[in-house]
């Protein structure tokens, strides 16, 4: 992990609810994948707060854009530091074809980054928005991108039919009950599915990250064999390992 200083070059609003933060570029972000995200402080270095979760978007060699909900107000110029890359990338199986990803009642932000390298690869990509999440503007992705809108009983136009076509599965929820959530989720596959291999459905953990390097425990994952950190092992489990009960 390394403690890097940025700065906010421009602030792009992309809807009612989001903006997107183009920060200056720094040679070692170029490696950020998807799974990857920041742990930024946005001006004061020794600020006492726990500092913001931060998930980038895209990454070329001129910038880093992450995605911000709207309510924060951030300014060109401003100073921002961040630990990177907090996290694993996520696990793509081999001969990837297509992935689902799915977002319960919070923003597809965490997913995001994903979507240039698998389109880029042929991969075809499916975004189901389950219930508050249905809200979401999806105009900026990629237009390549399927986009579904689901409701908050986890329906949506042929279910049946995007679960089995899909080689991977990656979904985020609300955090503020991860786990029970995910519950639903596996009970949904489960009742989809006739068996539900491991390394396909993965749920992807927003936990607060005091500090990001496993030293707390703050953002310990209940596994079957024991437990995970999200912030050194995660953000994605395989469902298929959680202790979900």
């Amino acid at each position: 992990m390394k403690e890097l200083v940025l700065t906010i070059d421009r602030v792009r609003r992309i809807s009612d609810t989001h903006q997107h933060v183009h920060l200056s570029f720094e040679p070692s972000l170029i490696n950020l994948r998807a799974g990857h995200s920041l742990l930024a402080r946005v001006g004061d270095p020794v600020e006492p707060y726990l500092r913001e979760h931060w998930h980038p978007v895209a990454v070329n060699r001129q910038e880093v854009i992450v995605e911000r909900p709207a309510a924060f107000l951030y300014m060109p110029g401003t100073p921002v530091t961040v630990l990177s890359m907090i996290g694993q990338p996520f696990r793509y199986r081999r001969n990837l074809r297509s992935v689902l990803f799915m977002a319960c009642d919070t923003a597809p932000t965490p997913l995001l980054l994903a979507l240039p390298a698998l389109i880029a690869n042929h991969v075809a990509v499916t975004l189901v928005l389950i219930g508050k999440a249905a809200a979401y503007k999806t105009e900026h992705l990629p237009p390549e991108v399927e986009v579904i809108a689901g409701d908050a009983d986890f329906n949506w136009h042929n279910r049946v039919t995007t679960v089995g076509w899909a080689d991977q599965v990656f979904v985020v929820v609300d955090p503020a009950d991860e786990i029970a959530y995910y519950r639903r989720v596996w009970a949904l596959f489960t009742e989809l599915r006739a068996e539900i291999p491991k390394g396909y459905l993965f749920g992807v953990f927003q936990p607060p990250l005091p500090c990001g390097v496993g030293a707390c425990g703050a953002c310990m994952i209940r596994l079957k064999g024991g437990q995970g950190l999200a912030c050194a092992q995660g953000p994605a489990f395989d469902l298929q390992e959680m202790a979900l009960s």
